[in-house]
């Protein structure tokens, strides 16, 4: 399926959302430490609910830690509020790694900048916010990634 990469997850309910969400998807959720939250919080396994033992978890020491064994290349997709590339317009394939920063701080920004054409952005007013929820966010790309492989996935689903 895809793997869910978080970097430095800081919220607990939104890490135990996205790993309910990984289980009824078949997808791999990545933990990147530093977490802001022991992934054994109550508030974590109560938003995965009975999920969490159930889900498909690696959690990697540090950024460097991921990245030495999982070198960056065109399957990687950094979400980030920080570009024009509408979500929606990249090409996802089974086994992509779709990637997420922290809820303070995103991804680093040399990450950002060494992979531009990499990078995905969901569309919304400038005007009145400046993102959305990690979950709800982790859900759109993922059900478009999903929705652009369907005929390939839908007997994992």
């Amino acid at each position: 399926m895809f793997n869910i990469v978080l970097i430095n997850p800081q919220i607990p309910p939104n890490t135990g959302t996205i790993g309910r969400l990984c289980v009824n998807l078949g997808a791999t959720l990545h933990l990147v430490k530093p977490l802001g939250f022991s992934i054994d919080d109550k508030e974590v396994k109560r938003a995965g609910l009975d999920y969490w033992e159930k889900l498909d978890l690696k959690v990697w020491e540090s950024l460097d830690d991921f990245l030495f064994h999982n070198p960056i290349d065109d399957r990687f997709h950094f979400a980030t509020t920080k570009t024009k590339n509408l979500y929606f317009n990249s090409s996802y394939k089974a086994g992509d790694f779709l990637v997420f920063g922290s809820e303070t701080k995103g991804i680093p920004s040399y990450i950002l900048d060494e992979n531009a054409k990499n990078c995905i952005t969901i569309p919304m007013s400038s005007d009145n916010g400046r993102s959305l929820n990690l979950a709800l966010s982790v859900g759109i790309v993922t059900y478009e990634a999903i929705r652009q492989n369907y005929e390939v996935i839908k007997d994992n689903l």
